[in-house]
């Protein structure tokens, strides 16, 4: 018999159909679907799945940007128990490899225009028996029709893994963050509370799906009944234009995609009044309306895909003394030594947590799962400082980061990106502060005795084996690297010697 008390994304929709059958749930473009045709067409994808012979477990790939589709097949997945992964499109071919092959999937849904090259590319050299689908040749919808309007409701544990998140590559290669239903479920509740999300909301899906930053509130406005509207990627001027046709509410945008609308509405053909934002600059202030939800008043926070988004939130709260606010309401942390005792107040130790939305765990990663969750707690890998008044503050990463944008980027997995280069003997890559996108790649290189390359060899080198985002942006030769007394690179010597700044919790 089915738990009483389960509950997971399936019976959401199930539940929204019931609610609001005839409210629009999503909106891509020419189609539109209200929340019974939306779970409709997630019955007959699922049925297409399971005589796919997809069962609990296994996974089904995305490698295509926003879509409608991204949502259903994670609803379809939901319904049986599998898990779904949308992975970054924006990844070289050598990239996108590795993730088929590492997610092994059943299914890989994938998209021709734009990403066509790199994802045909992985399709042939990675192993593996999945089949592929193109979602934008009318393959996809061939396949949906073959399953029928069926629901079956499946016994799905709320516990289990539906959503598959790949993260930054802290050691070189990124891994599988497996988030639960019940944990995606939490997560909503506390975003809509912030945020001001009900059924009357109407969200633009203007940031990227693979990012969790995006995605929870996403998976808000579904729990709410609200309308998830969906762009293929940013463009200002096209986000113009959706706000206005669809009366758009919220969307993901910081602050360089701010001004890229401003400049495409500065002569005010479009009206963006409908869209209720947090602070920017002042043309954009005008354009828009302000938003008197928490969220906007103080955005942000502290979190990471593997708590499901946020651990801590700003809005939550007096303002308080610490940087990132104070814990989600479904979520215990703590500040704690190398040894796992928590520190007192004021002290700088590592950010551990728990509580529903953190991951079950890593996909094929058990020592590396077990090394983050020890003591019953998952550690971050983050230090942080618990303030007198009990609000958190977020001191930066205890392996070195670099934010551009809205993107994290390790430094150690483009060093060993152009370390592969023939002409290199060693490398250091390190952030330098940069006005539009917080930080850009800096590359400092020593050459190997009699070997040459000048800085667009090692920039093309790294465009041809990483996503282009990570390539550095300038590259800066030397002989050699200073050195701590045990013989590793001193990074901040490094920083200091050749302009590095500006890291995320460091206050450059």
């Amino acid at each position: 018999m089915p738990d009483l008390h389960a509950l997971t994304l399936g019976d959401l929709l199930r539940s929204n159909r019931r609610s609001y059958p005839t409210r629009p749930a999503v909106v891509c473009g020419e189609d539109r679907y209200t929340y019974a045709e939306l779970d409709e067409r997630v019955n007959r994808l699922s049925n297409a799945l399971a005589s796919e012979g997809v069962v609990p477990g296994d996974r089904v790939l995305w490698l295509g940007q926003n879509c409608h589709r991204v949502l259903e097949l994670l609803l379809a997945c939901a319904k049986l128990g599998a898990i779904f992964c949308p992975a970054n499109w924006r990844q070289s071919a050598d990239e996108l490899t590795f993730v088929v092959e590492d997610c092994d999937p059943r299914l890989v849904v994938w998209q021709e225009e734009e990403i066509g090259a790199p994802a045909a590319a992985a399709r042939e050299r990675a192993t593996g028996d999945a089949r592929w689908l193109r979602h934008e040749s009318g393959e996809y919808e061939a396949f949906l029709a073959e399953g029928k309007d069926f629901d079956g409701e499946h016994d799905i544990d709320p516990a289990s893994p539906v959503l598959m998140m790949y993260t930054a590559a802290f050691g070189g290669r990124p891994n599988g963050a497996l988030l639960t239903h019940q944990g995606l479920l939490a997560q909503n509740l506390v975003m809509a509370s912030v945020q001001g999300i009900d059924s009357e909301y109407v969200y633009l899906n203007s940031g990227p799906l693979f990012h969790i930053a995006t995605f929870m509130t996403t998976l808000a406005t579904l729990h709410y009944g609200g309308n998830n509207v969906f762009m293929r990627r940013f463009d200002a001027e096209e986000f113009c234009r959706v706000v206005e046709r669809e009366g758009v509410t919220g969307s993901f945008v910081v602050g360089v995609m701010m001004q890229e609308v401003v400049e495409a509405n500065k002569d005010r053909r479009f009206n963006l009044k409908s869209l209720r934002t947090f602070p920017g600059p002042h043309e954009w202030m005008e354009m828009t309306s302000p938003d008197d939800s928490p969220w906007a008043k103080r955005p942000a926070g502290y979190g990471q895909t593997e708590v499901g988004g946020m651990a801590t939130l700003n809005a939550l709260g007096d303002p308080g003394m610490g940087s990132h606010g104070r814990p989600s309401p479904v979520l215990q942390v703590r500040i704690v030594d190398a040894e796992g005792a928590e520190l007192p107040q004021g002290e700088v130790g590592e950010i551990v947590v728990r509580g529903p939305t953190v991951m079950a765990g890593y996909w094929r990663r058990p020592e590396l799962t077990a090394e983050r969750h020890r003591g019953g707690w998952h550690h971050t890998n983050d230090l942080g400082r618990r303030e007198p008044d009990g609000s958190i503050s977020f001191i930066g990463p205890k392996t070195r980061i670099i934010k551009s944008a809205a993107e994290n980027i390790y430094p150690t997995e483009v060093e060993a990106c152009i370390a592969q280069h023939p002409a290199v003997q060693e490398v250091c890559v390190m952030g330098v502060p940069d006005p539009a996108w917080n930080q850009s790649v800096k590359a400092v290189v020593v050459l190997r005795q009699d070997q040459k390359a000048t800085a667009e060899d090692i920039i093309e080198h790294c465009r041809e084996r990483i996503a282009s985002y990570k390539k550095p942006r300038t590259v800066e030769f030397t002989g050699s690297l200073p050195r701590t007394p045990a013989g590793l690179i001193d990074r901040d010597a490094v920083d200091a010697s050749f302009g590095g700044g500006g890291y995320p919790g460091r206050g450059e």
